[in-house]
C-alpha cells in the first residue's frame, strides 16, 4: 500500500518536473510517447507540408463606379455598307488625283527647265556661231545654207528614225525598257525617258563639233544636232505633254493637226493594228495606209468631247 502510494507520488512528481519527464522519455521512449496526451507540448508532431494550401479570394464589387452593361453590336444594314464603299472609293479617287496632280508638276517643272535651258543654249550657239563666221566681212554662204538645210532635214528625218527605231528596237530587243511606257506610270518618270537621253548625245555631241570648228563639214554637223534637237522638244511637247498629258501644253492641245497626231497615237496603245502607227507627227497617215481612219475620227472625236 504505501509502496503503491510512494509510486504515485513519484509519477506524479515526474510528471510536474519536465527535467525529469525528458529524461525518463529518453530511458523509455516507447513508454513516454504512449503515456503523454496526444495534444501534450512534450508530443512531437510530424511536419506540415508546404504548397498545399488553397487560398480563397473574395472580390468585393465596385459599387461607386458601375461599369455598364455590354450592349450587342448593332446590325450592319446594306446601305451603312454602301455608303462605306462609296466613302473609301471617293478617299482612293481623292488620293490618286492628288498623286497625279504632283507626278505631272513634278514633270512639267523638269520639262520646262530642260526646254528653256535647250532653248537658251541653242539660240546662243547659232548666234555665236554664224557671228564667227562673218568675221571679216566675208559671208560663207554655202556653210550657213548647209547649216539651215541638214537643220530641217535632220528634224524631218528624225520622225522616220523614230518610227523604224519604234518597230525594230524599242518593241523588239528593246521592250524591257520601253514596256514601261506601255504600263501605267508610278510616279512622275519611267524607265522609258531613257531613250531620250539616248538621242539628246549624238545631238550634243554634233553641235559641239560644229560650234568649236569652221568649215562646212562642221557647219552641217552643227545642223545636224540643231535638228534634232527641235525634233526632241517638239516630241516631248507633243508627245508626253497633249498625248500622255503629263503636263500642261497650253495651246498646242488647240492645234487640229496636233490633236489628230494625239489620237493617232492612241491607236497604238490599244495595239488594233499591230501597233501601227510607230511613228508620231506623220501617224494620221500611217494610219490612212492600213485602213485605219474610221478608228481614227472616233478617237478623235472621244478626245475632243474630253477636252
Amino acid at each position: 500500500m504505501a509502496a503503491g502510494i510512494s509510486g504515485a507520488a513519484m509519477t506524479s512528481f515526474v510528471a510536474k518536473n519536465p527535467l525529469l519527464a525528458a529524461a525518463a522519455r529518453r530511458r523509455a521512449p516507447g513508454l513516454a510517447r504512449r503515456a503523454l496526451l496526444p495534444y501534450s507540448p512534450l508530443a512531437r508532431s510530424s511536419p506540415r507540408r508546404r504548397g498545399l494550401e488553397t487560398v480563397t479570394c473574395f472580390v468585393p464589387p465596385d459599387t461607386e463606379h458601375p461599369t455598364a452593361p455590354s450592349l450587342p453590336p448593332a446590325p450592319v444594314t446594306p446601305a451603312a455598307l454602301e455608303e462605306e464603299a462609296a466613302a473609301a472609293a471617293a478617299r482612293r479617287i481623292a488620293e490618286r488625283k492628288a498623286r497625279k496632280q504632283s507626278e505631272r508638276r513634278t514633270y512639267q517643272v523638269a520639262a520646262v527647265m530642260s526646254s528653256l535651258g535647250v532653248t537658251a543654249m541653242g539660240i546662243a550657239a547659232v548666234y555665236y556661231r554664224f557671228s564667227w563666221q562673218m568675221e571679216g566681212g566675208e559671208v560663207p554662204v554655202t556653210e550657213m545654207l548647209g547649216t539651215f538645210a541638214l537643220s530641217v532635214g535632220s528634224a524631218v528625218g528624225m520622225e522616220f528614225w523614230a518610227r523604224w527605231a519604234h518597230r525594230a528596237l524599242w518593241h523588239a530587243s528593246l521592250w524591257h525598257m520601253h514596256e514601261s511606257h506601255h504600263r501605267p506610270r508610278e510616279g512622275p518618270f519611267e524607265l522609258n525617258d531613257v531613250f531620250a537621253i539616248i538621242n539628246a548625245v549624238p545631238a550634243i555631241c554634233l553641235l559641239a563639233y560644229g560650234f568649236f570648228h569652221r568649215g562646212l563639214i562642221p557647219g552641217l554637223c552643227f545642223g545636224a544636232g540643231l535638228g534634232i534637237t527641235l525634233f526632241g522638244m517638239a516630241y516631248m511637247f507633243v508627245h508626253d505633254g497633249l498625248v500622255h498629258r503629263r503636263f500642261a501644253v497650253g495651246p498646242i492641245a488647240d492645234v487640229p493637226y496636233f490633236r489628230r497626231v494625239a489620237a493617232a497615237h492612241k491607236i497604238h496603245h490599244m495595239d488594233k493594228f499591230e501597233g501601227v502607227p510607230y511613228g508620231l507627227f506623220l501617224g494620221p497617215k500611217e494610219l490612212e495606209e492600213v485602213g485605219g481612219l474610221d478608228e481614227l475620227e472616233k478617237e478623235l472625236a472621244r478626245i475632243n468631247r474630253s477636252i
